[in-house]
C-alpha cells in the first residue's frame, strides 16, 4: 500500500452531479486499486447518489473529527464524513439543486480539508500526493462568506503558489489560460507579459510531465485576427509577441500568435501539443466542444501538490437524476493517480541517488 499514492478527494457541491459522477467513477475496482482515496463529504449525500446511480457502498466510513480516520488507511477508499459534525452543530445540510449558502460553506470546508491533507508532515498516514475537485458553485461560495472566483486560485493562495496556470487536457487537445476567472473588461489591465509567459513556461513543464518530449505550443493573440499586425489593437507586439521570445530564449518550441479562430484546427491534427489561450472562453469554447466528458482541469504550479477536476460545473438540472457522464471526473482521477504516481518515482529516484554506496 505504502507504493500507492493517497488522493484527496472533495466531493463537491451537496446538490449537483459531483457525488454521483465521483461514486460511478470509483465504483470500478481497477480504479480503486490504483490510489487510496481519501473523500471529504456528507454520508447522507453520497448514500443518495449511490441510490439513484444503482451503485452498492464500496467506502469504508468514519466521522471527520474521528482519530480512528488515521487507522484506516489500510482501506482503499475511506469518507471521512461531517454529517456527525453539522448534526453536533445543529446545521441541516440541504440538496436544493441550485445555489444554497450551506451547501456552499460545506463544499469550501471539504476543498480546504482535502487541501490540509497535502500540507500534513510526512509520515502522517492521513497526508495526501493530490487533490481531485468536485464541481462547486461559485455563487453558493459567495453566498457563504467565501469570496474565490473558483479552485485554482483558493488552492494556490493556501499553498502559497503565486505562480501558477489552469490547464486543460483532453485526449487531442490540450489548452492552459494565461488569465482565469476575471471579467473581459478587465483583460486588458490584468494581461501582462509575465502572465502570457507563466502560462507557456508552466504548460511545456505539463507537457513534459504528460510524456510528451519535445512540446509544440501555439499562442492565441488576443484581438480578432491577432492584432492584424496593430490594426485592432496592440496586445500581441506589446505583451504576447515578448513573452514568446522570453519562452524561446529558454529554448521551449513555441510559436505564435495566433489567430484564436483558426489555430485550434491544427492543434487537433496532432500540429500542436499545446495551445495558450489568453482568456478563459478563447480556451474553454474549444475544449468543451471538442472533448465533451473527456477533458481534466490541472492546477499548474504547486510545487509538491496534483490537483486535478472534472471540467464541468454542478449541472444541478439533472443532478440526482443517476444519468450524469462520470468520464471528466474519471479522467481526473486517473490523471491525478499518474501525476502523483510519476512524483513518488521521481522522489524515490533521487532519494535514492543521494544515498552513500
Amino acid at each position: 500500500m505504502s507504493t500507492l499514492p493517497t488522493i484527496s478527494v472533495s466531493m463537491g457541491d451537496p446538490g449537483g452531479v459531483g457525488p454521483e459522477v465521483l461514486i460511478r467513477a470509483l465504483a470500478e475496482n481497477g480504479r480503486r486499486r490504483s490510489a487510496r482515496f481519501q473523500i471529504h463529504g456528507s454520508a447522507r449525500v453520497m448514500h443518495e447518489a449511490a441510490e439513484v446511480c444503482g451503485v452498492d457502498p464500496f467506502w469504508w466510513q468514519v466521522d471527520a473529527r474521528s482519530p480512528l480516520a488515521s487507522t484506516l488507511v489500510a482501506h482503499r477508499v475511506v469518507l471521512m464524513d461531517t454529517d456527525p459534525q453539522m448534526k453536533d452543530e445543529g446545521v441541516e445540510l440541504r440538496s436544493p439543486r441550485k445555489a444554497d449558502r450551506i451547501s456552499g460553506a460545506m463544499s469550501y470546508h471539504w476543498v480546504m480539508q482535502a487541501i490540509e491533507d497535502t500540507m500534513r508532515p510526512a509520515g502522517d498516514p492521513l497526508r495526501s500526493n493530490a487533490i481531485v475537485t468536485g464541481p462547486i458553485n461559485k455563487l453558493a461560495w459567495s453566498m457563504a462568506g467565501k469570496n474565490y472566483p473558483g479552485h485554482t486560485e483558493l488552492i494556490a493562495k493556501t499553498l502559497k503558489q503565486r505562480r501558477f496556470a489552469m490547464m486543460f487536457v483532453g485526449d487531442k487537445l490540450r489548452v492552459v489560460l494565461a488569465t482565469v476567472h476575471i471579467a473581459l473588461n478587465d483583460i486588458r489591465d490584468v494581461l501582462t507579459i509575465g502572465k502570457v509567459h507563466t502560462a507557456i513556461d508552466l504548460g511545456h513543464q505539463a507537457c513534459l510531465d504528460l510524456g510528451i518530449k519535445r512540446p509544440r505550443i501555439a499562442v492565441c493573440g488576443l484581438n480578432p485576427h491577432a492584432g492584424e499586425d496593430g490594426l485592432m489593437g496592440d496586445e500581441e507586439q506589446r505583451l504576447i509577441k515578448p513573452a514568446i521570445d522570453l519562452a524561446r530564449g529558454a529554448g521551449i518550441r513555441v510559436d505564435g500568435p495566433f489567430p484564436a479562430d483558426t489555430i485550434y484546427r491544427p492543434a487537433m491534427e496532432g500540429k500542436f501539443d499545446l495551445v495558450v489561450a489568453m482568456y478563459h472562453d478563447q480556451g474553454l469554447i474549444p475544449i468543451k466542444l471538442l472533448e465533451r466528458d473527456l477533458a481534466v482541469n490541472i492546477t499548474l504550479g504547486l510545487e509538491d501538490v496534483v490537483r486535478t477536476s472534472p471540467d464541468h460545473g454542478t449541472a444541478f438540472d439533472i443532478a440526482g437524476k443517476g444519468i450524469a457522464d462520470p468520464g471528466s471526473m474519471a479522467h481526473a482521477i486517473d490523471l491525478a493517480v499518474k501525476l502523483s504516481s510519476a512524483r513518488m518515482r521521481t522522489h524515490v529516484s533521487a532519494m535514492n541517488s543521494q544515498t552513500p554506496s
